[in-house]
């Protein structure tokens, strides 16, 4: 559907991938056929008001009676079409159908008769599959995708004439040298295959960059043979090593971020989803969740707690990505989460004129960099690189602002005019190109926050002699990094007459706070207040000499600048990563309080109560509505949420859009209106408490 009033970047068009909301998936596992009940799953995704359904075509296994050689049928379909009965079922009921296709495995009979499709060890070894020995891990580059699949892909779509084929680990597992590898990266770069994976190696950056465009190829070839079959149809591949290409490749997408595992923070399905929207804008995207385990030792006959479900889903429903669940195999060992699940989509169904937003209200955006998470690297300051944008990410999070992302390939007026204020979270590796478009985006306005050695690289990682954005900074370097710094603090004060900045707000009453471990030695080029200078590091042992060697270093550590109407904050020094790391209180609080500055005067949104919410805003054709996901939560940062903790009552203002006037409120989840009042522009009101996921649906007249 078309908005006039939207940027096109936000336009998407009525199509039948726009159409789902609620995806139903289905993974057979290959003695389904004959064990498990169809009919139970088409009751439950009638039950569940699913509209869409991704199902088991082929690939490793074929789930249907093909007539293409090598295509493995399951040795329990005897006879039947296991694939075509859900096929016809999920049609009588309206719904969208795509198949899922697997071909990163295959038999025997594949490895004796075209061992060239295998994938290659460096020593010329054929890979035996990890987990099963009965079968061989395939060339993701070569004739087995190229060849063999395009043909099961048109043997399905010619028989079934479904909506779309999805293919799962299509993409290949780390470098292969089969001959045809090596004769098409020969060809491509003129170079042999890389002998290691370093990622800052010359040889395998290149092999990524070939890589890249040979799936792409692959993209194009699989999308041309489905669309010659059926012109609405669509190939959707489960991931892209691309997020350029993506943008540009996909109608549709998924985000395969099926759950948390390890250290993963609630709030990162809602991360992909925005990483994704920063070059596919309003496209549908599916959120997949998994209602299994997802940690490492792939536990995929459990089940996770109700309390995850209901937060990864949330997350998934915030954030604006479609709701879709997937059950590995057929037969269920634990019924658990049929109910939540029900509950879950049913809700979402009820509520679906509130889902289909179209268009963010966020005047925040985080910019994040594949070509430095691709070329930065060496140095002992340079590790864990994603910690810089996590830390960063999670502080908003605490903060309560609402935020997008923007991929920084596309920093040109039209992907930046919606947002008031860039941060850039140590995007180290910019060309001089991506420099000048942040320089102009200044010139119109805008306002940015940028961390350590942002633009101190070019595009290909290469040092510069100065900061690229050393103008728009007001500061200069000779790219001197210390640390790590052990027991080093910052210094925090007021001007002469005992005022104090606003970025130290809540920050009054302590002369110092921790400082971050490394920092870029930086000098002013113009005059800058003092609120936050440096403290050198100092001994911590023997526990007699604890005390600064140094007094006062007027050496700033946060550089605040002002140019017309837009702001600039420059921090020299790894806050955003130290405060991952650390998770120190007053780091997130200066984070907080400097992205507000550098927003002016007024943020748009103020949601004040306790706890930890994740906080989105969007638009849709006659209303607004405000995300508040309760992520208050021991359980937050490891280990599955046990129970959910509700939240008491938050208060809330907000701004309206400048012509609307309000029909009404409503709080979604608890079903009932709520008074509110309106001054000067903004809307004022209560949420009495938050368990899961509140949702306020501002109706407009």
């Amino acid at each position: 559907m078309i908005y006039p009033y939207l940027p096109a970047y936000y336009s998407v068009p009525d199509t039948w991938y726009d159409r789902p909301m609620r995806w139903a998936q289905l993974v057979l596992v290959e003695n389904d056929p004959g064990s498990y009940d169809p009919d139970f799953w088409l009751d439950y995704f009638k039950k569940i008001k699913a509209d869409a359904a991704c199902l088991s075509g082929g690939g490793v296994v074929a789930y249907y009676p093909t007539d293409i050689q090598y295509h493995h049928r399951s040795k329990w379909l005897d006879g039947e079409d296991a694939f075509g009965y859900l096929v016809e079922g999920c049609r009588k009921m309206g719904m969208s159908v795509i198949a899922r296709t697997d071909p990163h495995a295959c038999w025997d009979d594949v490895r004796r008769d075209h061992p060239d499709w295998i994938q290659t060890e460096s020593d010329g070894e054929k890979r035996r599959h990890w987990s099963n020995e009965e079968l061989w891990v395939t060339c993701a580059l070569g004739p087995y995708n190229f060849e063999f699949m395009d043909e099961v892909h048109r043997e399905i779509m010619q028989r079934f004439e479904i909506d779309g084929i999805f293919s799962n680990r299509w993409a290949g597992h780390g470098v292969c040298y089969c001959t045809h590898c090596q004769q098409n990266f020969q060809t491509f770069s003129g170079m042999s295959l890389p002998e290691n994976t370093d990622r800052l190696d010359a040889v395998y950056q290149k092999w990524t960059e070939w890589r890249i465009e040979r799936l792409r190829e692959l993209w194009v070839l699989w999308d041309s043979t489905i669309q010659g079959v059926k012109s609405t149809s669509r190939f959707i591949p489960n991931g892209f090593p691309d997020r350029i290409v993506t943008g540009e490749k996909s109608d549709i997408f998924f985000t395969d971020h099926q759950a948390r595992r390890g250290l993963t923070a609630p709030w990162d399905n809602g991360k992909r989803a925005k990483e994704l929207r920063a070059t596919m804008g309003m496209k549908p995207l599916g959120g997949i969740f998994s209602v299994g385990i997802e940690e490492a030792y792939r536990w995929k006959d459990s089940v996770q707690t109700e309390a995850e479900l209901r937060i990864w889903a949330s997350e998934c429903i915030a954030h604006n990505m479609r709701l879709w669940f997937v059950k590995f195999g057929g037969v269920i060992y634990d019924k658990r989460w049929l109910p939540v699940v029900e509950d879950i989509f049913q809700f979402a169904a009820a509520q679906e004129r509130y889902l289909r937003n179209t268009a963010p209200i966020a005047k925040v955006a985080v910019v994040y960099s594949e070509q430095t998470a691709r070329r930065y690297g060496g140095e002992p300051w340079q590790e864990n690189y994603n910690h810089h944008a996590e830390g960063m990410y999670h502080a908003l999070v605490e903060a309560r602002i609402p935020f997008e992302m923007v991929n920084d390939r596309l920093l040109d007026e039209q992907h930046l005019k919606a947002f008031r204020l860039l941060i850039l979270p140590n995007i180290a590796c910019l060309s001089d190109a991506q420099c000048q478009q942040l320089e102009d985006y200044v010139a119109r306005g805008g306002s940015v926050v940028a961390t350590f050695e942002t633009s101190l690289y070019d595009e290909l990682g290469q040092k510069r002699t100065d900061f690229g954005l050393g103008n728009t900074f007001g500061v200069s370097t000779t790219g001197q990094v210390e640390g790590p710094m052990m027991n080093s603090y910052l210094q925090l004060k007021g001007n002469d007459h005992g005022e104090f900045h606003p970025i130290l707000k809540d920050l009054e009453d302590t002369g110092r706070i921790i400082n971050g471990i490394f920092r870029v030695v930086t000098s002013p080029e113009t005059n800058f207040p003092e609120p936050v200078t440096l403290i050198p590091t100092y001994p911590d042992l023997p526990m007699e000499h604890v005390y600064p060697r140094t007094g006062e270093t007027h050496l700033r550590e946060v550089y605040l600048k002002e140019s017309g109407s837009s702001r600039i904050v420059y921090i020299p020094w790894d806050i955003d990563r130290t405060f991952w790391s650390i998770l120190a209180r007053d780091h997130g609080r200066l984070l907080a309080n400097i992205v507000t500055w550098a927003l002016g005067d007024d943020p748009g949104l103020r949601v004040e109560g306790p706890g930890v919410l994740d906080v989105s805003t969007w638009m849709q054709e006659n209303s607004m509505t405000l995300h508040l996901v309760n992520l208050t939560n021991p359980m937050m940062l490891k280990g599955p949420f046990r129970e959910l903790i509700p939240l008491t009552e938050q208060r809330v203002s907000m701004n309206l859009p400048d012509g609307k006037q309000v029909k009404n409120l409503k709080l979604l989840k608890l079903g009932e209106e709520v008074e509110y009042k309106i001054e000067n522009g903004k809307i004022y009101f209560s949420v009495p408490e938050i368990l899961d996921h509140e949702i306020v649906a501002i109706d407009f007249r």
